[in-house]
């Protein structure tokens, strides 16, 4: 896939989620529709996996640990495959596999189960560095919403991953300076995230715009350097790709009506 499909795929992922989160009536399209990119470039372009065979356990593996983006999730499994998109009109209801947080018992592709903010990284240390213990070719992504940083788990898990030189996990974070109660500052400041992840002993590539989706691809081409976990800081558009939900901090977690739902769509027509 070139990059041109891959922007193509991308307004149509963001459709996707536009239209489960309308139709539920509940979710969070801010920071769905701000990693749109980050996810499709990696499983596009980056990941081994099969959607026929999700569980073969050579398999590289993704955590999302912003749980909450589940949509954005969604979309890029049912497009790729692993399940069919007739279910994202299930998404939130009762008894669907596509609920509010991903479930890796009930969804085909999910590696885990996320939700708790600030989990996901430990996860995604532990799946690196059972990798390393037996010499697997296992691979490791997982994305990080920035307000989740503010979150000690984090720390403790990036300490870990560079103990370990763990040059098999890439970190990835959706850094749109937005969270639920307002902006990153507001609530906790972050500081300069590029020198903390470096201080924890990571090799960081910084993307001025991490919804351009060819930043997005050279920045997981490049090749890890030999014991060090990788990190890429990209700076994104809360709620990208519809107008009226750029950068406006209620999009964090509210659901479109049916007329903002038709507006979103009428402004991502191909």
């Amino acid at each position: 896939m070139d990059n041109e499909q891959l922007v193509s795929l991308c307004t149509q992922l963001r459709r996707d989620i536009i239209e489960m989160i309308a139709g539920a009536a509940s979710g969070h399209p801010g920071g769905s529709l701000s990693m749109v990119e980050l996810l499709a470039a990696t499983y596009c372009t980056q990941m081994r996996v099969d959607p026929k065979n999700p569980n073969d356990p050579a398999r590289d593996r993704f955590v999302l640990s912003k749980g909450h983006a589940a949509p954005c999730y969604y979309a890029v499994l049912g497009e790729m495959g692993f399940f069919d998109k007739a279910e994202f009109k299930n998404f939130r209801q009762l008894h669907s596999i596509l609920q509010g947080h991903p479930d890796a018992k009930k969804v085909p592709g999910v590696d885990a189960s996320t939700g708790s903010l600030g989990q996901g990284v430990s996860i995604a240390v532990g799946m690196a560095l059972g990798a390393k213990a037996s010499k697997g070719p296992q691979k490791v992504y997982t994305i990080l919403g920035d307000g989740e940083l503010q979150e000690g788990q984090v720390w403790e898990a990036c300490t870990a991953a560079a103990h370990y030189k763990l040059d098999n996990l890439t970190v990835m974070v959706d850094n749109n300076g937005l969270q639920i109660d307002g902006t990153n500052d507001q609530v906790m400041a972050l500081g300069n995230l590029r020198d903390r992840f470096e201080a924890f002993g990571f090799d960081v590539i910084e993307l001025a715009d991490g919804n351009e989706i060819g930043q997005v691809i050279n920045a997981l081409k490049i090749p890890a350097r030999p014991g060090k976990p990788k990190c890429i800081l990209a700076h994104t558009v809360k709620g990208k790709g519809v107008s009226f939900m750029e950068n406006q901090v209620g999009w964090h977690g509210k659901a479109p009506s049916p007329a903002e739902r038709d507006a979103a769509l009428e402004e991502m027509k191909g």
